[in-house]
């Protein structure tokens, strides 16, 4: 049920493996490789840390969001927006690898598992040798294992506002048994899909989970992860339009509680129609019901009273609600 799911999150830890195909990468030259689709230039990809990038079409559309968790010797690319092995493969297909370098979609016998919430660090800190606090945010260490010949890497790294941390392994059937145990001992579980997507939308990042729609980079507000000095360098760069002040904007929308409201239906200020909702949020919060629409300038502004299907609405401020983990509830 995602309203429970809803609260776990919010409240202690969630687990969930991870759905999207891992891609992983090894070679002299796979920072090359990688600047040549990626958003962010590998000048700062250190060893042991994460960060976030867009990987464009060459159109200039998002094809997806992805994690980059950086080691000494490869890379793992963990994609963060709904997509297929089948369409990674082929999207790493047109690409030219230099010699030496070898991309391997979904790679056998490994898989990711996360968990989030304010008491997730009770989880993570049995797969480290030290104080969990001392693992920074984007940071990588190799996990803590009693016995056996399993490979691991825990990131603090998350998508909903509270605390989080992903772990890379092989030994993913335990390690995942492993996580679920100890996140119920602390009240929390294994969680879905649903109040996972909730949470993250509430904290601004819908696209996690309803990927891009038809949006541009900066209709979806995902400029913020361009490095636009590298305009011209890499996959889909020239096609891409810096963002102006009056460019249409996703901006979220809220509803009295129970009140959903359909992707598709146009918004309507002062009987002016002046946006379209592009996707509704889904369901956990009781307090209110959350949606994204595409408006027009000047319309993208918190507190607007619009109308949605004869439902009324108003636009709002993100994040939606004050993460427990921004306030130390992690003991």
């Amino acid at each position: 049920m995602s309203t429970n799911d809803y609260r776990i999150v919010r409240e202690a830890a969630g687990v969930y493996p991870i759905a999207a195909p891992l891609i992983h990468l090894e070679g002299d030259e796979r920072l090359a490789l990688l600047d040549t689709f990626l958003s962010k230039s590998s000048d700062f990809a250190d060893p042991d840390t994460t960060r976030e990038a867009l990987a464009l079409r060459a159109d200039g559309s998002p094809f997806a969001l992805v994690l980059q968790v950086e080691g000494d010797e490869d890379t793992w690319l963990i994609p963060r927006t709904p997509i297929t092995a089948a369409e990674v493969t082929e999207y790493v297909g047109a690409l030219e690898v230099p010699e030496g370098v070898s991309v391997t979609v979904a790679p056998e016998g490994w898989s990711a598992i996360a968990v989030e919430g304010p008491l997730a660090p009770r989880v993570a800190e049995n797969f480290v040798d030290g104080d969990i606090e001392d693992l920074l945010l984007h940071s990588v260490v190799d996990v803590e294992r009693e016995s056996g010949d399993g490979q691991g890497r825990l990131a603090r790294v998350g998508t909903t506002g509270e605390y989080g941390y992903l772990l890379l392994t092989t030994d993913g059937e335990a390690d995942l048994a492993q996580f679920v145990e100890l996140a119920t001992a602390v009240d929390g579980g294994a969680v879905g899909p649903d109040g996972l997507a909730r949470v993250r939308a509430e904290a601004g990042m819908p696209y996690y989970d309803h990927g891009f729609a038809t949006l541009s980079v900066a209709e979806a507000d995902l400029s913020w992860i361009v490095d636009w000095e590298r305009i011209g360098e890499f996959l889909g760069s020239d096609e891409l339009v810096r963002p102006a002040a009056d460019s249409p904007k996703l901006t979220p929308v809220v509803t009295a509680p129970g009140i959903r409201i359909a992707a598709g239906a146009p918004v309507i200020a002062d009987g002016e129609r002046i946006g379209t909702i592009v996707w509704t949020a889904a369901a956990g919060n009781d307090t209110e019901e959350l949606a994204f629409a595409l408006l027009d300038d000047p319309f993208v502004v918190p507190a607007l009273d619009v109308t949605i299907d004869e439902v009324s609405a108003v636009t709002v401020t993100l994040p939606r609600v004050l993460s427990r983990s921004s306030a130390g509830a992690s003991a």
